[in-house]
């Protein structure tokens, strides 16, 4: 596993740099080897969880290292997925170095093998972490193109249309992904969040008025930031701009929040 671990970590730091590249020279054999790079550290990256799996016996979801790398990895799929269904070839260049250091951080934790909790809430358990990570990568998709979003509207603001205007997909096309990918992950996030409280209040025997608030605020504050985002597109016709800021100042507190569980 180590093998692999440390090929993927490899392939996505060189696939951040060729994609930085790209975004330079723009030239259609650079694309291809850092799409090549990252679908071959990807590939290495699921042989990473499937051997992990096949070890521990569970799921990637019970140690802050298997969370880790199970969040880089569905990151790259939704990426991957993204990448081909929008064709925005520099979109590599702002969601591939996010996948490459949620890696490199996973390499500073503790590999060990820990036994799943063996508990009569172990489905609700596993359904809370599922739905939690997934609902972390989609927010981190969407802070990413929240930065495209905001690069390319300072350039038409200025009236100074530098080589990256030409290089980025249009505001519109920038904004309708923002809008599909927070569509996706603050529904799961709020899974997330619902089904925690639920294993937490059944595992303690306590109420919801006795969880940690020092861990759960920054939880509260991201989710109402994404809530206001979420509401706001269905109802009042929140977008561009204010949806971009608020999605980059979701996914801070998102992460804090991320860190301080695990």
């Amino acid at each position: 596993m180590v093998v692999f671990f440390n090929i993927s970590l490899v392939g996505y730091l060189l696939a951040s740099i060729v994609y930085f590249v790209q975004l330079v020279y723009r030239r259609q054999l650079i694309s291809n080897i850092a799409m090549s790079t990252v679908i071959a550290g990807f590939i290495s990256h699921t042989l990473v969880i499937a051997l992990r799996s096949q070890a521990t016996g569970h799921g990637p979801y019970t140690t802050s290292f298997e969370v880790a790398v199970f969040f880089a990895w569905v990151l790259a799929v939704i990426f991957l997925f993204a990448n081909w269904k929008y064709q925005i070839k520099d979109l590599g260049a702002f969601v591939v170095p996010v996948i490459f250091l949620v890696f490199l951080y996973a390499t500073f934790l503790s590999r060990e093998v820990v036994a799943f909790p063996d508990t009569e809430y172990q489905a609700l358990l596993t359904l809370h972490r599922t739905l939690s990570i997934l609902g972390y990568a989609a927010l981190a998709m969407a802070f990413a193109v929240g930065c495209m979003y905001l690069i390319q509207e300072q350039q038409v603001k200025s009236k100074k249309l530098g080589m990256m205007f030409f290089r980025m997909p249009s505001l519109e096309t920038l904004d309708n992904l923002n809008s599909r990918v927070i569509s996706i992950g603050f529904p799961l996030f709020t899974l997330g969040f619902i089904t925690g409280t639920m294993w937490n209040m059944e595992m303690t025997q306590h109420s919801i008025f006795s969880l940690n608030m020092i861990k759960v605020w920054p939880f509260i504050a991201g989710w109402l930031i994404y809530g206001l985002v979420f509401f706001g597109r269905l109802f009042v016709g929140l977008r561009g701009k204010r949806a971009a800021q608020f999605s980059m100042a979701g996914f801070a507190t998102v992460m804090l929040t991320y860190f301080l569980h695990v």
